[in-house]
């Protein structure tokens, strides 16, 4: 699969298979996490596995009751050594770069996923202290989120995007004149999202038959 295949196809997807994922295939899935960019190759990226149907209904309940994360097969929390960043870049680290590496290593995992016929879901919603509480993480490590994963039953359609011209300025900021007479993107816009558009009903129908086959 190519990259942008990937980008685009990407979804959060809330409703699973009744599936298990093969070790071989998560593992795949977490190893894009460790090639994930960080400050420094710093590497303060965590992750705590959870399978048990128990502690999954636990997630839940400190999740603002997201019922679909109990469904998925695995479910990560995404955490951060974020003493190891701010050692090294104080303050700006701790608040800035922790939460940007653990990013990084969130896209990295779900286009991973994606790959691998999987789909998950990126979620900030929840009680952290709870969750600290429970699965007996230490104070030093935050928790930046939590990925249900699992085999979808569906792929849902791309969502609307704004077009690359909405969010590009040349040279200084606001200077929106500047960005189409370099990169007429005003005109070439809705043919770019019209292209976008078929490449991704076309990426879901492949994706769909992957999954009827597995």
């Amino acid at each position: 699969m190519e990259v942008f295949d990937a980008i685009k196809g990407r979804r959060c997807v809330r409703k699973f298979k009744k599936k298990e994922i093969p070790e071989e295939v998560l593992y795949n899935v977490l190893e894009a996490a460790r090639w994930a960019p960080s400050s420094g190759n710093l590497q303060n990226t965590r992750l705590l596995i959870i399978k048990d149907k128990a502690k999954k209904e636990f997630i839940v309940k400190e999740a603002l009751g997201q019922t679909f994360i109990a469904d998925a097969p695995v479910v990560l929390i995404v955490c951060s050594d974020t003493d190891i960043i701010k050692r090294h870049y104080d303050e700006r680290g701790e608040k800035l770069y922790a939460i940007q590496n653990t990013a990084a290593a969130i896209q990295n995992i779900l286009l991973a996923a994606y790959n691998q016929g999987l789909a998950g879901s990126w979620i900030g919603a929840f009680k952290e202290v709870r969750l600290r509480k429970k699965f007996e993480i230490p104070d030093k490590i935050d928790i930046h989120a939590i990925i249900p994963l699992g085999y979808p039953v569906e792929h849902p359609y791309a969502p609307a995007r704004i077009p690359l011209s909405d969010i590009l300025y040349f040279k200084k900021w606001g200077k929106i004149k500047a960005a189409k007479d370099l990169f007429p993107l005003s005109e070439s816009g809705p043919r770019i999202a019209k292209h976008a558009a078929r490449k991704a009903k076309k990426t879901a129908k492949k994706l769909k038959k992957k999954i009827k086959r597995k």
